[in-house]
């Protein structure tokens, strides 16, 4: 598996006029992996954008090196770079407590009557969407951090993860557009199942995931 990264050429309106809708995005993944187009069969590509001290990222995971010039098309000249991303795998360890990011699409379903096929409708609540996290950590291979906050009178705990971003992005299917939930956790985990957390790191979270969503990156806590 690779980790590779690319700043968005923001500035370069030429570059990014394409760029409308989340579709365009995944568009532009694809792309970088012209061996794959070429024999006709696709790897799996995670990946999300990241902003930064007032710059944009492409992040991505894949089992394949991308083409950092096709990186670079929508990208910052010189920007884009790539790793080994199992040599990072391989030193995780179980218990161990990282700071970790997350873009999904928390979502849940609705049982239809007479179909089989259930509604897929987005969580809209900050409580929901942490909930919907909470829920799944532990088929995913960790636990979320709990911390204890105290004052005079009493202490309660409290999970050490947030949301510091929710929104509504734009994917253009045809004539249809769809608008997706995005939510972004950042926060604390312990490595539960070591071997489940390396997959869900690999895999993803959740649905939407060639749309920009289920990506999670981990640093050491220190």
């Amino acid at each position: 598996m690779y980790l590779s990264r690319v700043e968005i050429d923001v500035g370069n309106r030429q570059k990014i006029k394409g760029l409308t809708h989340l579709g365009a995005y995944h568009n532009w993944v694809e792309q970088c992996f012209p061996s794959e187009i070429k024999a006709g069969k696709r790897g799996r590509h995670l990946w999300r954008i990241d902003p930064l001290d007032g710059k944009k990222y492409l992040l991505l995971v894949s089992e394949e090196v991308p083409d950092l010039q096709q990186m670079e098309s929508n990208g910052v000249p010189g920007t884009a770079v790539t790793k080994l991303y199992d040599q990072f795998l391989d030193r995780l360890r179980k218990n161990q407590i990282m700071q970790f990011r997350l873009t999904a699409n928390p979502t849940y379903a609705i049982k239809r009557p007479g179909s089989k096929q259930p509604r897929i409708v987005p969580h809209i609540t900050i409580d929901n969407q942490r909930n919907w996290l909470i829920k799944r950590a532990e088929k995913l291979g960790f636990h979320l951090v709990q911390q204890v906050h105290s004052d005079l009178l009493k202490s309660k705990d409290t999970w050490a993860f947030n949301i510091v971003n929710r929104d509504y992005q734009i994917l253009r299917k045809g004539h249809r557009t769809i608008r997706l939930s995005r939510v972004t956790f950042e926060g604390l985990l312990q490595i539960g199942d070591l071997e489940r957390f390396k997959k869900t790191l690999v895999n993803g979270i959740g649905r939407e995931k060639a749309f920009g969503m289920g990506l999670m990156t981990v640093v050491p806590l220190s």
